[in-house]
């Protein structure tokens, strides 16, 4: 067995610029719409859990990088943030060819929105 792990942090103003300047060319090309919606339903702090969806999606492409032939192999919306019914974060791989066992762990305060993905494969 290999762990495999990947980190990241981004600013939550980078993610706001980018969504209020770009709108939905950005957002359909980094998020799916189950993770706009719940984003959009966090009122306020909507920016942060975007922020958070995109560490969280980097930290994981970072994690399985040593896997792929080609970093295109996988783009933004092959992978999904979602919330199980506790509210934690879970990862929902739509391109089957990645069918990976994740556990993802994702934070934000004020300024910046954090993820760290760990990764075991046979």
């Amino acid at each position: 067995m290999k762990i495999l792990c990947g980190t990241d942090i981004i600013e939550i103003d980078r993610i706001q610029k980018s969504i209020e300047s770009k709108n939905d060319i950005f957002l359909n090309k980094i998020y799916t719409q189950a993770e706009i919606e719940y984003c959009e339903s966090r009122g306020k702090a909507k920016y942060q859990h975007y922020a958070a969806r995109f560490a969280a999606k980097e930290a994981i492409f970072k994690a399985i990088s040593e896997t792929l032939q080609n970093k295109y192999e996988i783009t933004w919306t092959d992978v999904e943030i979602i919330n199980d019914k506790n509210g934690k974060p879970k990862v929902n791989f739509i391109n089957s060819k990645f069918t990976l066992p994740c556990e993802i762990s994702i934070s934000h305060c004020k300024n910046y929105a954090t993820a760290m993905a760990i990764i075991n494969i046979d």
